[in-house]
């Protein structure tokens, strides 16, 4: 059993305010598999502080950006020499399945480098020539970091949140509190361990594991610059509000409920496997999940079986053992609420085709749901318009092309979403009529030059890339005398 009784505030491992340790639990069978300590107002105090300190009066936010890029590059290499520790812990904390968490390891050495690469290229600072010739002066103008950034994080995929923000705050100069969610404390431990070796200045990065009244707390403080936040979006729509209050600058990727178009022509085998990962990876907890099935109506009887037979395949079970497709929901909590709502889309009306409300035989010792699939969906219910974050999906008939696209856009999301046709050209024209952040067509990956978020109620800013990087700096204008 692992024991963390220390915190990470500005680099240094250092004795909490409060002594109590958190039971880490294993959502495999509610066994403790290790205790940790947590974060308090006064050590979110130390943290903001140093924070502060670093980013006024520290060489951070005055290196050049090929000495911040270096730093960065160093991060990378250390997560990719422990990627194997890393996916163990991950499906240790979280219950996912331990293929997700290994086939992981690609996409954050993508999304690293697509940073990386950005910083290289970015416009860090030109000159603008005056419009009118005769005027006698020239403006530079620099994108300069913005201060102290909270970044604060959900526990479904916590690498890949935590480095989508550190990775490109770091970059653009500015100083980071990272607020990581209790059940990820191992993981994020281990992060704060790469963190100490890359060489980062004292201050520059603190990591606290914390409860939703210390992460308001960490929103509220005045010496908080910018809040980048990942989560629900009834929790982003609580820290704008808190951010606007003091006009901090605010960036939020937050719920969906994407829907996935198989168009009339579409290879239905490719695309029902396409499901298979971009509707049920990390056991449906993913914000990104294509769980609203949108299939024309003449193909309705065939795609609802070919999907039914796709669900009872899946094996569920120990997140551990590498045949594992779908592991444990993360909390009992959430497993009762991806429960209820399988009772929920019974009770609408939704023909139940596979799977329930019953824990799978043999694993009620843990937080497990059966993956579930319902037909005969419409619009209005509750399982095709709440975000459920569990292996639950919802099969929508439409009469028409735009008949699908209203129903994909009938959302008060814009997350993500996808497009399956035997004619490329004519997916991507339909994916341009949704009003979604991300579509992916025919299964291609979402990548990490672009960016990344949502429309709507899905979020506010985008990450990834130089867009992302770019939402970590202000402009300056400095106005110079001469020609």
């Amino acid at each position: 059993m692992l024991t963390r009784t220390r915190l990470f505030i500005g680099g240094s491992w250092t004795t909490p305010s409060r002594s109590e340790l958190l039971d880490i639990v294993s959502p495999h069978d509610n066994t403790v598999i290790g205790r940790a300590a947590q974060a308090w107002p006064a050590d979110v105090d130390r943290a903001v502080a140093a924070a502060r300190t670093a980013f006024d009066e520290g060489p951070w936010p005055h290196t050049t950006p090929a000495e911040r890029i270096a730093v960065l590059r160093r991060l990378a290499g250390l997560r990719e020499k422990r990627a194997d520790e890393i996916a163990a812990l991950i499906t240790a904390e979280n219950g996912s399945a331990l293929w997700f968490t290994k086939a992981g390891r690609p996409g954050l050495t993508r999304q690293a480098n697509a940073y990386l690469k950005a910083a290289e290229e970015f416009d860090w600072e030109r000159t603008l020539e005056p419009s009118d010739p005769a005027a006698p002066f020239r403006s530079v103008v620099r994108r300069a970091p913005i201060g102290v950034v909270a970044a604060i994080i959900p526990w479904n995929s916590p690498f890949s949140s935590a480095l989508a923000k550190i990775i490109p705050a770091l970059l653009a100069g500015n100083t980071v509190v990272l607020k990581v969610s209790p059940e990820n404390t191992l993981s994020m431990s281990l992060l704060a361990e790469l963190l100490a070796e890359t060489g980062l200045p004292e201050g520059v990065v603190s990591v606290l594991s914390a409860d939703r009244e210390t992460s308001e707390y960490l929103v509220r403080h005045p010496d908080v610059d910018k809040i980048a936040f990942t989560g629900s979006t009834r929790a982003g729509r609580r820290i704008a509000s808190l951010a606007g209050e003091q006009l901090k600058r605010v960036s939020l990727e937050l719920g969906g409920k994407s829907a996935v178009l198989f168009l009339p022509d579409a290879d239905l085998a490719a695309a029902i496997q396409g499901v298979k990962f971009g509707s049920l990876l990390n056991n449906g907890e993913s914000c990104i999940a294509q769980t609203r099935v949108l299939a024309p109506r003449n193909r309705y009887d065939e795609v609802v079986a070919g999907l039914k037979e796709l669900v009872e395949s899946l094996r569920v079970g120990d997140p551990a053992d590498e045949r594992t497709f779908v592991g444990p929901m993360i909390r009992r909590d959430q497993q009762e609420r991806v429960l209820g709502y399988i009772r929920t889309g019974i009770e609408e009306g939704a023909r139940l085709v596979t799977g329930g409300p019953d824990v799978p035989a043999g694993l009620e010792q843990g937080n497990y749901v059966t993956p579930t699939l319902f037909a005969d969906v419409t619009a209005g219910m509750r399982i095709a318009r709440e975000e459920i974050f569990g292996p639950v999906l919802a099969v929508l008939a439409y009469d028409d092309e735009d008949d699908a696209v209203r129903v994909a856009n009938d959302s008060e999301y814009g997350l993500s979403g996808g497009v399956w046709s035997a004619d490329p050209a004519h997916a991507l024209a339909v994916a341009r009529r949704l009003r979604t952040g991300t579509v992916t067509v025919n299964g291609a990956p979402i990548g990490f030059d672009g960016p990344f978020g949502g429309f709507k109620a899905s979020g506010l800013g985008r990450e990834y890339g130089a867009v992302g990087l770019g939402t970590y700096t202000e402009y300056q204008t400095i106005t110079v005398p001469g020609r």
